[in-house]
């Protein structure tokens, strides 16, 4: 079982459990968690989660060994002995916020109330994290006689929230023929790449294709 707290904590400020590029010890500490964690409470290890599941059917293709996952897999909790069963099955009915004896209480509710209002209050004011990749896109002209810086233009004149243009260069593809290869950051939640593709591909004039050359987590 995965020790998701400290995963979501390893996770702030990393794309992977290891390195740059998904690995086996992404593989290895995804086949611990039983299902996609909730995002409310584990932001960072649900998207983490959703990016490596496409990831998890080609995992002995990837690189690296499970050594860096082993970090993140809770210890077991040590068997309590037969003669304190009875005092684990009353842990299981403590109450958090108060002794079930006190439930009549008024003291006693208005102090659960507190917390929950605190609970609350920390969990709304959590700053939300924006997930962000950088994708080089590649555009395809239809020939030699392409006005390439035209080409250019029309697709930086594509804008939308959650996107941001970044450099590009041209690239010999053969026959003369040069590819326009361009760096993007995309906000995940607010850009489509498909859709974005259909956009560029509308500049029928001058592109002929698009392709997806690399994306990579932010």
């Amino acid at each position: 079982m995965a020790d998701l707290a400290k995963l979501e904590a390893h996770l702030a400020t990393r794309s992977y459990v290891e390195g740059y590029t998904p690995s086996q010890a992404d593989v290895h500490v995804f086949k611990l968690i039983s299902s996609a964690p909730a995002a409310a409470t584990y932001p960072h290890v649900a998207r983490w989660y959703e990016h490596i599941q496409s990831y998890a059917a080609e995992h002995p293709s990837l690189p690296g060994s499970s050594t860096a996952g082993e970090a993140f897999v809770s210890a077991p909790a040590p068997a309590a002995p037969a003669a304190a069963a009875p005092a684990a099955e009353e842990d299981e009915d403590i109450d958090l916020f108060g002794s079930d004896d006190d439930e009549d209480d008024a003291e006693a509710e208005k102090l659960k109330q507190q917390r929950v209002a605190e609970y609350n209050a920390k969990k709304a004011n959590k700053p939300k994290t924006v997930a962000k990749s950088i994708v080089t896109l590649d555009v395809k002209p239809w020939d030699d006689e392409t006005d390439m810086q035209a080409l250019e233009d029309s697709v930086r004149s594509i804008e939308q929230p959650g996107l941001v243009w970044g450099g590009s260069k041209l690239v010999a593809i053969g026959y003369g023929i040069r590819k326009l290869q361009m760096t993007v950051v995309v906000e995940d939640e607010l850009v489509s790449l498909d859709e974005l593709q259909e956009k560029i591909q509308e500049f029928e004039d001058y592109v002929q294709s698009t392709d997806v050359a690399a994306m990579q987590k932010l």
